[in-house]
């Protein structure tokens, strides 16, 4: 008997698919990418994912969605959680996509590490059905933290599986898994609860003021969300200021054809991504936002240079550095202020 299991690398689907290995089940993992995980770039998804299938002795195919969700994300079927998570369809996305390569390898079921009463939106015993029919997979899919709480699966009912053997954890506390963690001996899980940028309130309000401002938004414009402090100067304009070196790498690397690219002379300081088509105005405004993160913020004129990547575009322009409150005043905030277009 053959499973494919969901692999986010966080404790959960870690312990699920130990869960089902010990019924002498093959199982494969899939671990889906995508832009918006919180983990930190040394424990992401996909290497977290790995070291998962390296403690547990199984295979890992990883699947980047990242255009996919996009669109899930533009355009919700069933809408968004408290922020601008779109928790079901994203979940509805990925089963599908789990389906389509449970046939592909042979696979008889689909094995999840999901927790019920875990997640307010995507882990509540109603929400968990209407995924499953969604996505084809209705009594295909086994959840062996939570199954003794639940409707018997296909595979429990005909005996794939033993349903004595599954546990009947539930809620939000972590404490069952993690001393069930202690029991097999697992210790390295980077993310042990796993989760999503788009419910935090900040990085929504980023990513409700891009898609107000830039509706075709790409895969790019969306990382760059992830780096610095970001700034409306206009329907059309914003400016991303790097907070440490970081993010100034990050800004290097995702600009591209049209930005411009900011930084203080003479001085160490933050490297701001000026995109859209910026005016002589905003440029200035631009610099002076750069300089007021800079050591000369107080000064009276600092000189700024501009360019491209490519630095053939390169000129020196002289700003006074933005006042606080006019900073403030532009700067994307979590209470979506800066989002109207």
């Amino acid at each position: 008997m053959r499973a494919v299991a969901l692999l986010s690398g966080g404790l959960d689907s870690t312990l699920a698919i130990r869960v089902i290995l010990e019924q002498h089940i093959e199982v494969e993992a899939l671990n889906f990418v995508s832009l918006f995980c919180t983990c930190t770039p040394k424990s992401s998804s996909c290497s977290a994912s790995r070291s998962a299938v390296r403690q547990l002795g199984i295979d890992l195919k990883v699947v980047n969605t990242s255009e996919e969700f996009l669109a899930v994300v533009k355009n919700p079927k069933h809408g968004y959680g408290r922020n601008l998570n779109p928790c079901l369809d994203c979940r509805i996305m990925m089963f599908r996509r789990a389906r389509e390569y449970m046939d592909e390898a042979g696979a008889s079921f689909i094995v999840t590490g999901e927790v019920l009463g875990e997640r307010p939106m995507s882990q509540r015993r109603m929400a968990m059905k209407l995924i499953e029919k969604e996505a084809g997979l209705e009594g295909l899919v086994v959840r062996p933290l939570s199954a003794r709480l639940l409707a018997p699966s296909i595979p429990e009912r005909e005996g794939w599986i033993d349903r004595e053997k599954l546990l009947g954890i539930q809620g939000r506390s972590r404490k069952p898994q993690i001393e069930l963690a202690r029991s097999y001996g697992i210790s390295d899980y980077p993310c042990p609860a796993g989760g999503c940028r788009l419910t935090d309130p900040s990085f929504a309000a980023l990513m409700r003021d891009l898609m107000i401002h830039v509706p075709a938004f790409s895969v790019n414009d969306a990382n760059l969300l992830k780096a610095g402090r970001h700034f409306r100067l206009s329907p059309r304009t914003k400016a991303v200021v790097g907070r440490n070196e970081d993010d100034n790498r990050l800004l290097l690397t995702l600009s591209g054809a049209g930005d411009r690219l900011m930084e203080v002379v003479d001085v160490r300081g933050p490297l701001t991504l000026v995109r859209g088509t910026a005016d002589v105005e905003e440029l200035l405004m631009a610099g002076g936002i750069t300089t007021r993160y800079s050591k000369l913020r107080h000064s009276s004129h600092v000189r700024v240079v501009v360019s491209d990547k490519q630095e053939r575009q390169k000129e020196v322009i002289e700003v006074i550095p933005a006042d606080e409150q006019v900073v403030e005043s532009m700067k994307i905030g979590a209470d979506g202020s800066q989002t109207a277009a």
